[in-house]
């Protein structure tokens, strides 16, 4: 049971006890519950968080109160409804039996018989409903229960009451719309405001179709494909079909389906009155009607009106051809939600096909930094891609049918259909990949981009024109490998002044295109679009051949999510589709953290809760070192005077700056005695100030550049690891020097493999290192400061963050699943190793990568406690994340700048 649900489930104690999740759908999540007060049990629909906010919940449940008083036998009854704990919920009977849509699920067609009688009594319900002045508005097999082989109608007025309600401009604005796609009728397609009874009635017909030929009338891979097909075709003819589907009953569907609402049934009534009588034949007129005549009424007529008959038929032969060359009706923009099923829901980068046809994204996998998933346009259920774990910012092909990321510092790319991981070049960084149109890749390498071939081969850093520019991220190709578009920071290290620059991939020029912009995407319609920081979009029409701006930005679309406040969470089609996630705060601005401590069965509690931040943007250098007294941490946050080093106590009091420099700042460690801490600054030089803040910071000396820097228990030894993920930085290595000494000693440092997260054994006698020598990551030790004497592997199966007890006597390490481990060691001159433990599994929300090079937590002198850094935004960002597609956005975009000029 989530947290959000443990909350409800508290607010709720007195009057309901959640048992289950029954089932989500696209406006609230259904629990089995049992009614305390009249010990019965009770479906429980909770309300999407995200919809209760956009709607208002005080107006909501005014309005939805008044389905309360829909009393038949084929509608579901409203018992209750509420808000608790901050969530909305309703409650209704609980059903003992299926929906229809479990039905149609497994059996595909029903008896038409059992089809026919189901219509009927859901028209029966409509009939009293619409009487009532309710319209349900989100007819389909979902909302059909079967109990005892009766229809029962549920939801009847939520869809009402959400389109009454404050919240229907702002659904408007949020891009959500009610109803679905394959059972809306062509005036609620069309976003009409005024919806009567008869909308209802063509959705009845719809389930109806579908009862009986397996399939709603109109289908479609986009929800833009099936709208503009209920808007402009006929369904196909239902005996084509199934020959056993009676006259009468074709005739019943197709009247039910015509696109003007005045030429349906006038009532769900004369519906299900038609459907009882065999004898019925449509209305005559349209083509519709015409269907369920009789050959042999037809052979009797007289000569003279079989005439006027041919007659009719060349003027409708003559109508018909008219509707078939005439212009089409131009298709509008509709907005609607995306649902995910439980359990694939998307936690990071959303990026669709050209086509549209396919959205790939970031969702659960073994680890926090997830894996990709794979979800078809016409398809609920998304499909994991296998070897994608960790993957971060990635880029499809051209054809929309491989991926391309970042692995471990290395390009590969990957079949959407599965398959092996296919590498193509290493020292790249996991900031930004393009796909170019002639089978060539861009991704970035540190400052520079990079430029290799989709099969392998050489790769060719491109020119550098752009002196300032000191990080290049998030690149975004343009059409015909023209050039690429990406985002650049200068200055100070913080990234605090983005900008969208240009690269001219015909001579390696590069310009700046808007200040501000932290993202960009050229589209077909020759206009370049771009986000800012405050979680909005602009448009400006852009010259492809001159690579220029032509006009002035417009804004046309608002809070876009923005990942960790830094990467805009939207991706458009070539054809004019796009999904977003709406909410400025996705993932909090920068990502917002927490102090805890957790003892070795797993039960962590808040240091401080007080005390929340947003950690080291530069390099990625997250971390923490507790003091050798166990009473203050020393920790690189970002505020907004850029990425700093802060020491605060434990359990009292507010953290205090100690740097204050415009320079980057992170990785803090203490010295021995607590005097000093030590720092990296722009990642690659050591300096240490006095922890109390006072002095002046000093420049430590190292022979080469440094990524981590840590000293030895007795104070006599500085650890050093060089190198880093790109080429520039080389491989890494750790190295020792012995205060007072400059000799550079070698620990770990072969060329041909990465060892990092250097930890040296209180006693001195022992380094725990990381190494990727056997192809993965792997904890190691060997005798300190004599390395070559001996080695032993601490971790199976993965293994990082190694951290060495006060006592000496265990090492502790992170495996690949995040499980941590303590591994005993004997103390004594020789090494003598004990069987490890699995001490407890590290939640999603604690801070650990996939491969961090370091250690991002520390224990406590007693052994007994772990501080560890937990992500807030995992228990705050469920209502934010909305996630939204539009079909057909291209002619409103269109006319945004037209009346922008």
């Amino acid at each position: 049971m989530t947290d959000a649900i443990a909350f409800l489930t508290t607010a709720l104690a007195d009057r309901y006890r959640i048992e289950r999740e029954l089932g989500a759908g696209g406006m609230a999540t259904v629990y089995l519950a049992h009614d305390v007060r009249h010990d019965r049990k009770v479906a429980l629909k909770v309300l999407r968080p995200e919809l209760s906010a956009i709607l208002g919940a005080e107006r909501f449940l005014h309005e939805i109160k008044t389905t309360a008083n829909l009393q038949h036998p084929h509608i579901l009854s409203l018992f209750d409804s509420g808000e608790a704990g901050g969530f909305v919920f309703y409650v209704m009977p609980y059903v003992e039996g299926e929906s229809l849509r479990d039905r149609l699920m497994r059996e595909k067609q029903l008896p038409v018989e059992d089809a026919v009688r189901i219509a009927r009594e859901v028209a029966d319900a409509l009939d009293y409903a619409h009487q009532h002045g309710v319209v349900h508005r989100d007819i389909k097999p979902e909302n059909i229960l079967l109990h005892g082989g009766h229809a029962m109608v549920a939801d009847f007025g939520i869809a009402l009451a959400a389109s009454r309600s404050d919240g229907g401009s702002r659904m408007t604005e949020t891009g959500m719309s009610l109803g679905t796609p394959h059972y809306m009728s062509p005036e609620q397609a069309m976003g009409e405001r005024e919806i009567t009874p008869r909308s209802d009635i063509y959705a009845l017909g719809c389930v109806l179709y579908e009862m009986l030929t397996a399939e709603p009338p109109f289908m479609g891979a986009t929800a833009q494909a099936i709208i503009a097909r209920v808007l402009t075709e006929e369904p196909r003819s239902l005996t084509l079909q199934r020959k056993s589907i009676p006259p009468h009953v074709e005739a019943v569907v197709m009247h039910a389906l015509e696109k003007l609402p005045a030429d349906r049934f006038a009532s769900a009534a004369e519906l299900g009155k038609a459907l009882g009588d065999a004898g019925y034949h449509g209305t005559g007129f349209g083509p519709h009607g015409t269907v369920a005549l009789r050959a042999g009424r037809a052979s009797r007529v007289p000569g003279r009106v079989q005439l006027l008959t041919l007659g009719a038929v060349i003027l409708f032969a003559g109508l018909a051809a008219w509707g078939w060359f005439r212009p089409a009706p131009p298709i509008p923009v509709t907005r609607f939600g995306v649902a995910f099923a439980k359990g694939q829901e998307p936690i990071g980068l959303l990026l669709l096909s050209r086509d549209g046809r396919t959205l790939v994204y970031s969702g659960p996998g073994d680890s926090t930094g997830g894996r990709l998933w794979v979800k078809e346009a016409d398809h609920y259920q998304a499909t994991p891609l296998a070897g994608t774990d960790g993957a971060g910012i990635f880029s499809l092909s051209p054809d929309g049918r491989w991926v391309a990321f970042v692995h471990n510092g290395t390009v590969v790319k990957l079949p959407l259909s599965g398959g092996a991981l296919t590498p193509l070049a290493d020292s790249a960084a996991d900031a930004g990949i393009a796909w170019l149109d002639d089978g060539t890749m861009i991704y970035t390498m540190g400052s520079r981009l990079v430029r290799i071939a989709a099969n392998g081969g050489s790769k060719q850093v491109l020119p550098d024109t752009a002196k300032a520019t000191i990080f290049r991220a998030l690149v975004s190709p343009l059409p015909g490998a023209r050039g690429v578009l990406y985002t650049s920071c200068g200055g100070g290290g913080n990234c605090n002044s983005e900008a969208l620059w240009v690269m001219d991939l015909a001579n390696g020029s590069t310009k700046k295109l808007v200040s501000g912009a932290i993202r960009g995407w050229y589209l077909p319609t020759g206009t370049l679009i771009y986000a800012t920081r405050g979680a909005q979009l602009f448009a400006v029409p852009f010259d492809l051949k001159r690579l220029e701006l032509t006009g002035t930005p417009v804004p046309v679309m608002s809070d876009v999510a923005l990942l960790f406040g830094l990467v805009p969470n939207f991706t458009v089609s070539d054809g004019g589709t796009v999904v977003l996630q709406s909410g400025r705060s996705v993932g909090g601005e920068l990502g917002t953290y927490e102090l805890v401590s957790t003892d070795r069965s797993g039960a962590s509690r808040l240091v401080d809760s007080t005390w929340r931040f947003h950690l080291t943007q530069s390099g990625g250098n997250v971390g923490l070192s507790l003091s050798p007294d166990g009473s203050r941490v020393a920790i690189g946050l970002n505020t907004n005077s850029g990425d700093d080093i802060w020491i605060k106590r434990l359990h009292a009091g507010p953290p205090s700056r100690l740097t204050f420099d415009s320079t980057a700042e992170e990785r803090p460690r203490w010295s021995a005695d607590g005097r000093f801490v030590s720092y990296l600054v722009d990642g690659d030089l050591l300096w240490r100030r006095r922890a109390d803040g006072t002095g002046v910071p000093e420049r430590v000396a190292t022979p080469a550049k440094v990524a981590e820097a840590s000293w030895s228990h007795d104070g006599r030894w500085l650890l050093l690891r060089t190198g880093g993920q790109t080429a520039e930085n080389g491989p890494r290595n750790i190295y020792a020097i012995r205060i007072g000494d400059t000799t550079v000693i070698p620990l770990a440092a072969d060329p041909r493999f990465d060892e990092s997260a250097a930890s040296v054994s209180p006693d001195g006698r022992w380094l725990a290192y990381v190494s990727n020598e056997t192809g993965r990551d792997e904890v190691y030790i060997r005798p300190f400061p004599n390395t070559e004497a001996g080695k032993w592997q601490a971790s199976v199966d993965g293994g990082q963050a190694p951290l060495w007890a006060h006592s000496g006597r265990e090492l502790f390490f992170v495996s690949a699943d995040r499980v941590l481990y303590s591994y005993p060691v004997q103390a004594g001159a020789a090494f003598v190793p004990g069987d490890r433990q699995r001490l407890f599994q590290l939640a999603p929300e604690i801070y650990l990568t996939i491969a961090e090079h370091y250690t991002p937590f520390d224990v406590t002198p007693d052994d007994q406690h772990f501080l560890m850094l937990r992500e807030r935004n995992l228990f705050t960002q469920g209502p934010d994340r909305v996630y939204l597609r539009v079909e057909n956005w291209f002619p409103e975009l269109q006319q945004q700048l037209k009346e922008a000029k």
